[in-house]
Formats: structure tokens, sequence, C-alpha cells
């Protein structure tokens, strides 16, 4: 009876121990897998945290790039029309056919205004042209539109001897101002033509959405 009692102990015991090992192999294994389940969470946050930081220096090293090549082209654009007033203030007096544009300019500026008088401004080296032209421009003005109107020149106010040439006609006694001198054309077509320029020099730049 006793060793009946016994066996049935140690079957007992061995059940129990069974049923331990059962359990500490289950939970071992769930802790291991939430233990792999961490690992891989931390490893894809420092993976993406690696992957957004490489993102921003591709990035920012690109638009420092981008600036650099902006920055290089203005520069060459400036230069350009920089030279192109210098060659307008060295060269545009010089040329024969300065009188010829010098009555255009106030022509234009004349049909404007349609003034009985008008003043002009110009460099005080140009002033001999300037005068010859606007007698013309004054008797060509007369002939198309039928009426008269007088070209003055301003012997107190001449523009900058530093300027590339043209004139600055003025309307209504000094109230209403026409700058037609080759600086502010030269200035409008550096605005109005520098899409085209641009183009010309680097080509059409595909990153861009918009165009000028």
């Amino acid at each position: 009876m006793t060793a009946f009692i016994r066996q049935e102990a140690l079957e007992k015991a061995r059940e129990i121990q069974l049923k331990a090992d059962e359990e500490f192999a289950i939970e071992k294994s769930k802790l291991v897998r939430e233990e792999i389940a961490a690992i891989d969470s931390q490893y894809e946050k420092k993976f993406k945290q690696a992957s957004m930081s490489q993102q921003i220096t591709r990035s920012t090293m690109a638009n420092k790039t981008r600036i650099k090549v902006l920055s290089a082209r203005q520069e060459l654009l400036d230069k350009l029309f920089e030279e192109a007033r210098k060659k307008l203030a060295d060269t545009g007096s010089k040329s024969k056919n300065y009188e010829e544009v010098l009555k255009g300019l106030m022509l234009e500026a004349m049909y404007l205004l349609a003034e009985k008088k008008v003043s002009v401004r110009c460099r005080k080296v140009d002033k001999d042209k300037v005068q010859s032209a606007a007698k013309k421009a004054s008797e060509e003005y007369k002939k198309h539109m039928g009426s008269e109107s007088e070209v003055v020149v301003d012997e107190k106010d001449w523009l900058p001897e530093d300027s590339a040439g043209g004139v600055f006609v003025l309307g209504s006694n000094g109230k209403i101002e026409l700058n037609n001198t080759f600086d502010e054309r030269l200035r409008m077509l550096e605005s109005d033509a520098l899409p085209s320029i641009r183009l010309t020099l680097f080509g059409d730049n595909q990153n861009r959405k918009f165009k000028d």
C-alpha cells in the first residue's frame, strides 16, 4: 500500500514537472518573440531615422548645388548686361547714327505727350547732337501731326556723364517724365528679354513649373 501511494506521488510529481516545463517553454518562447519584436521595431525606427537623415542630407546638398549654379548663372547674366551698358556708353554716342537715334527717342516721347512744348535732359557731351536731333524731331512731328511741338534742351540739369546716353523727356512743365535713356532701355531689355537670353545661354530648365 505504501509502495502504491509512493508511486502515485512520483507520477503526480512528474506530471507537475512536465506541466511546469511546458509552461516555462511557452513563457520563454513568448518572451523571445517579444524581445525579437522589440529589436525589429527599434531597428525599423533607426532605419527610418537614418533614411530620413540621408534624404535630408541629399536634399540639402542638392539645394546648395542648385543655389551655387543659379548664383553663377545670375553672375554671368549681370556681367553680360554690365558689359553691354559699358559698350553703349563707350560706342553709342560715337556712332554715326547716334543723332538719328536721339531723334527717334524724342519723337517717341513727343507722340505720347502730344504737347506744344517739351524739355529734354541729356548728357552735356551730347548737347550739340541733341539740339540738332531736337530740331529735326520738331520738323518731323509737325509733318506727321499737323501741329507744332517745340523741344527745349534743359541746360541746367544734365544727365550724369557716366550714363550710357539717350534722353530724358519731360512734359506738362516737368510733371510727366519719360525716360528714354539707353540705361533705361537696357534695363527694360534685361527684364523683358531675360527669359529668352537665359534659354539661349543655359537651355530649358526642366525643373521650372512656370515659364517667364
